[in-house]
């Protein structure tokens, strides 16, 4: 998947997260991302969790400031809880759909805070809209790579979805007078069977019986395979008129 879509992390401090996150990305067939002003030295554990991931971990880019990392797209969302006037809180999946669709036009960007306090005000305003993740109030706070994760997820569903191949024509549908066929040669074999038919009027027990049927909406190939399988059984009861 080749996408414009660029993940931003912005002062991220721990190496397991970024390796993590590296690894999700990776899973998710995305490669861009950045690390504004990272404040992690060893980066061993963050190779130790790249797990198939070392070509997206190595391929980071560590501009110095969020305007640097994201001059170039043509929309930021960050990622936040904090309601702002003027920008819209979006759902994960609806921001993944999103992302998809703008990045038609050009690299759009997902901004993350670090871990301990997340974004600061002026990056919140810095972006155009904004997301968080509807956890329960328990526990309100996600990890990093869990979230990296999660919008890479929404992104490649969303990526999916855009490109999937239209669905071919659908099969003919059974008309309502072959579904009444198909009830009313049921209705028959059932009462020739011995089968009770219920006493209540304008209601019986073999209604209740179609009723899924009608409710699958048959095709009108399923409609002629039940007839022809009801009128096979039909051979056992001679002396019945067809209905």
């Amino acid at each position: 998947m080749v996408l414009p879509v660029r993940f931003v992390l912005m002062r991220p401090r721990n190496a397991e997260n970024l390796g993590a996150a590296a690894r999700a990305l990776k899973n998710c067939g995305l490669s861009d991302w950045a690390w504004v002003t990272p404040e992690v030295e060893d980066l061993g554990p963050a190779h130790r969790l790249a797990v198939h991931a070392e070509d997206v971990l190595g391929g980071v880019k560590r501009p110095d400031t969020l305007d640097a990392a994201v001059s170039d797209c043509v929309w930021v969302v960050g990622t936040s809880s904090r309601k702002v006037e003027g920008k819209r809180r979006l759902s994960p999946r609806a921001v993944g759909e999103e992302l998809v669709a703008r990045a038609k036009q050009g690299p759009v960007a997902l901004v993350f805070g670090d871990e301990r306090s997340g974004l600061t005000n002026a990056e919140v305003e810095r972006c155009h809209d904004l997301s968080a993740v509807p956890t329960a109030p328990e526990q309100p706070s996600i990890n990093l790579a869990q979230a990296v994760l999660l919008y890479a997820y929404e992104v490649r569903m969303a990526h999916l979805a855009d490109t999937a191949p239209p669905p071919g024509p659908l099969p003919l549908a059974a008309t309502d007078a072959e579904l009444a066929r198909v009830e009313a040669t049921l209705e028959t074999l059932l009462g020739a069977g011995g089968f009770l038919v219920d006493e209540k009027p304008g209601r019986t027990a073999v209604r209740d019986l179609v009723a899924p049927l009608r409710r699958s909406r048959l095709t009108r190939n399923e409609a002629r395979l039940w007839l022809a399988a009801l009128h096979t059984v039909r051979k056992h009861f001679p002396g019945r008129d067809d209905p």
